[in-house]
């Protein structure tokens, strides 16, 4: 029998210290942007900074809910993500994501306009000021602009940053193959990710096939010694259990020992398919409490998230044990 694990750790994936209400949304934000300076810990520190966490937060000038959106910007970011029929900047999922698509919007713009600061401070000085006044000022606005209302809250921002930010360690007890593949698969957190790369060794550098691999138009598996989502798993299980290198081929060569959600165990994989088995495209360990340890995307890193923000919901295929 596979002992279970006790898994320990930050109770969300690189986050901690925030309601639990909008845990999932900070996370499903996060998950949803492509830009590698976005992260759970800037979402939530610039969310305590607007409102700290107050859903009925209002500021006055106007600004509405827990992200503080003025009624003419939420016309453009806001949509009904939690799915109750408003589309609401009070509502704290719809607040949250509108947030995360601004900043992830923003964030591409920093990274395109070649502006010093940084990504971050810049996306945070549009958020605050407009992105026009960072076009204004070729960066962040001086302490001259606005009293330093918008200097002030990009610097503040950045450095209560780290309170949210949970410990990168997942602890691991008991022993087992499952355990024991979830621990081996720990000690690369904070691993890049690399498209093609890893194998049972360890991290390489992988590849580009004409459309994964990329980051900002070039081929960034090429240079980046790192791991992918199924060069993870193989290297958690090798050589006790030697599973083949693809997602796909994994699920094929476990797939007669499947597992419920609600009978996961540490070290379960679990799978993200586009349609029928032969379109699967991600593999994950599970980590327990309801999260997973993965490489989810070029521009990322070996991470643990919540099992809901993983991967779109609506594409999980199920799970196996090896």
């Amino acid at each position: 029998m596979q002992a279970d694990a006790d898994v320990r750790g930050d109770g969300g994936g690189g986050l901690r210290g925030v309601p639990e209400e909008f845990r999932t949304w900070i996370l499903k934000a996060d998950a949803a942007c492509d830009q590698p300076s976005m992260t759970p810990s800037l979402l939530a520190a610039q969310l305590y900074q607007e409102s700290k966490f107050r859903p009925t937060a209002q500021s006055n000038v106007g600004a509405q809910g827990p992200a503080q959106f003025m009624p003419g910007t939420w016309a453009t970011w806001g949509r009904d993500d939690d799915g109750n029929g408003e589309n609401s900047p009070w509502d704290i999922g719809d607040a949250v994501m509108a947030q995360g698509r601004m900043m992830c919007s923003l964030l591409g713009q920093a990274v395109s306009s070649g502006y010093p600061g940084g990504p971050q401070s810049l996306a945070l000085a549009g958020y605050n000021a407009g992105w026009g006044r960072v076009e204004q000022y070729g960066g962040v606005p001086p302490r001259t602009f606005a009293n330093g209302e918008t200097y002030n809250y990009v610097q503040i921002i950045l450095s209560t940053m780290k309170r949210f930010e949970g410990p990168g360690k997942l602890e691991v007890s008991g022993s087992g193959s499952g355990p024991n593949a979830l621990r081996k698969a720990s000690s690369l957190l904070g691993t890049p990710y690399s498209y093609g790369g890893g194998g049972p060794q360890g991290p390489s550098t992988g590849f580009c096939d004409g459309t994964n691999g990329y980051l900002n138009g070039r081929c960034s598996a090429s240079s980046t010694v790192g791991m992918d989502c199924s060069s993870l798993v193989q290297y958690a299980y090798w050589p006790d259990s030697k599973l083949p290198r693809t997602a796909a081929s994994q699920y094929s060569a476990t797939s007669d020992r499947p597992v419920a959600k609600g009978d996961l165990k540490p070290g379960d994989l679990l799978f993200w398919s586009h349609g029928p088995s032969s379109s699967i495209y991600h593999v994950a360990l599970y980590a327990g409490d309801g999260k997973v340890l993965q490489a989810p995307r070029t521009g990322r890193n070996v991470e643990v998230v919540a099992l809901a923000s993983a991967m779109p919901a609506g594409d999980y295929h199920g799970a196996t044990r090896p």
